[in-house]
């Protein structure tokens, strides 16, 4: 499977789950939308930090 988790940037090297088996990501004016393969659905102000495509995992930030 291609599924990413989408985690929150904190302090450090530490990250906080935001969901789990990401299918899609758009971002829209500011905003990040994220959805998971069951259709769940989580709107952020956020930006993209970086996208680890070895690890599967989605690193946001809060939007400037």
């Amino acid at each position: 499977m291609c599924e990413s988790s989408a985690y929150w940037q904190k302090e450090g090297d530490l990250e906080e789950l935001i969901l789990e088996d990401v299918v899609m990501l758009r971002p829209d004016g500011g905003r990040i939308i994220l959805t998971n393969i069951l259709g769940d659905r989580k709107e952020l102000e956020a930006e993209i930090d970086h996208i680890d495509l070895l690890h599967h995992k989605i690193i946001l930030r809060p939007a400037k």
